[in-house]
């Protein structure tokens, strides 16, 4: 077409299918490893994964992904490789064909050498080992290989997605330091649909993971929340009190102001993650389409129980945080307030005392005016004299009554000019 693409277009719509679903065979066995670095996610260093991603497949003379990839998938020997990096943490799943003899050995996870493990850059988040089988028959042979193989206090297990599998798993972790979830797979269900049920398994898991972290923080939250919370109350409650000072508390309370707007900064980014990671589990659980099996528990009935607390705690601390710091933020304002009302009163005083000061100023000035009028004529006087005293002799007048005469006629005129001058300036 003659009209030009957005330079964004392709990559826009080429996100939506970076990460296809796995396309698994009946039997298989799925190996899973999700790594995060112990590290903000904006201080990751995604070419140290890569690197690593690299150096395993070069150990099966395996193709490289793209410079830059965020997602692979390719051969590792007798297994399928399907790598994804995502905003915190790197995902290794290895799928082969076939299953051991012995439910979930811990030889299957040998896929992805130890060796190589122990040079991830990062630490071990969730692994899991999921075992995809056909479904028995009897629906009772599958529930005392259940009861066998998990844990049946925390047991969960469901038929899923309209009846093509039944999921279970305990959301423990074993001896070796896997999780195991088990598929049987009903006739006739197509590789495509086994493969999204044990992505969404693997999904599951990681954000639960990654959510349980938004717990482990709220907790550590909770015990400064703990210390400042008193003193925030004891701030509030002596808002009347003449002790401390206003500008004291003031001071006191922005200390307290500047300690919560540092914890938001520190936890924000955790709690929204949390926040994000619940809803894609509670969404990947919603996706499988539980239906209820011999009583079991589901995977939603055991979040409810067991996952939804974590996250309300979560919640709670996060909504006691922006409390606090709506407190704090009040209470400033009234102290600010009471602080302006006493300067204001100090301000009042301090120009009553410049009004006093003002007026014995003025007193003083009309004192030394005074003053300068005698100064003044004492000079006119003289000059005066000197000026009229050859014209005094002819009339026969003595220096001492030309003075005389003078002296009044010279003073009047000179409070006259100073009044005056004094009027003109009011």
């Amino acid at each position: 077409m003659p009209i030009p693409d957005h330079p964004l277009r392709y990559a826009t719509v080429n996100e939506l299918h970076a990460r296809p679903f796995p396309s698994l065979e009946v039997p298989s066995t799925a190996v899973y490893v999700a790594i995060k670095e112990p590290v903000q996610a904006q201080n990751r260093d995604r070419g140290r994964d890569l690197a690593h991603l690299l150096t395993l497949l070069d150990r099966h003379s395996s193709a490289h992904p793209q410079p830059g990839a965020t997602h692979f998938q390719g051969p590792i020997g007798r297994a399928d490789l399907k790598w994804e990096s995502h905003t915190e943490f790197v995902t290794y799943t290895a799928f082969s064909r076939g299953v051991s003899a012995r439910p979930f050995d811990p030889a299957e996870a040998e896929v992805l050498p130890e060796d190589w493990l122990a040079e991830a850059p990062g630490k071990r988040l969730t692994s899991l080992l999921i075992r995809v089988e056909q479904m028995p028959a009897n629906e009772t042979e599958i529930l005392a290989r259940l009861d066998e193989w998990f844990v049946p206090e925390s047991l969960a297990a469901a038929r899923v997605v309209d009846g093509a599998a039944i999921v279970a798993g305990d959301f423990r972790i074993d001896p070796a330091g896997h999780m195991r979830f088990a598929v049987f797979v009903a006739p006739g269900t197509g590789p495509r649909r086994v493969g999204r049920i044990v992505q969404r398994l693997c999904e599951i898991e990681t954000y639960r993971a990654m959510s349980m972290l938004g717990l482990m923080r709220s907790r550590d939250l909770s015990l400064r929340l703990n210390a400042l919370d008193p003193k925030l109350s004891a701030l509030v409650s002596g808002l009347d009190d003449a002790e401390p000072a206003p500008v004291v508390a003031l001071h006191n309370l922005l200390t307290i102001s500047s300690e919560l707007e540092s914890l938001a900064v520190q936890f924000s980014f955790r709690f929204g993650a949390t926040a994000a990671y619940e809803a894609i589990v509670n969404q990947r659980i919603a996706a499988l389409r539980e239906q209820r099996i011999e009583g079991r528990q589901t995977f939603g009935e055991f979040m409810i129980r067991r996952y939804d607390p974590a996250m309300r705690t979560v919640k709670s601390s996060e909504s006691r945080l922006a409390s606090m710091a709506e407190r704090a933020e009040r209470a400033a304002e009234l102290l600010r307030t009471r602080v302006d009302v006493e300067r204001s009163a100090q301000n009042q005083k301090l120009l009553e005392s410049m009004d006093r000061r003002a007026d014995l100023q003025l007193r003083l000035q009309r004192t030394v005016e005074g003053l300068s009028v005698v100064a003044i004529s004492y000079y006119a006087v003289n000059l005066a004299t000197y000026l009229v005293e050859p014209f005094a002799h002819r009339l026969h007048l003595t220096h001492g009554a030309l003075m005389a005469i003078l002296t009044p006629i010279v003073v009047l005129g000179v409070w006259a000019m100073v009044r005056r001058i004094r009027n003109h300036l009011s």
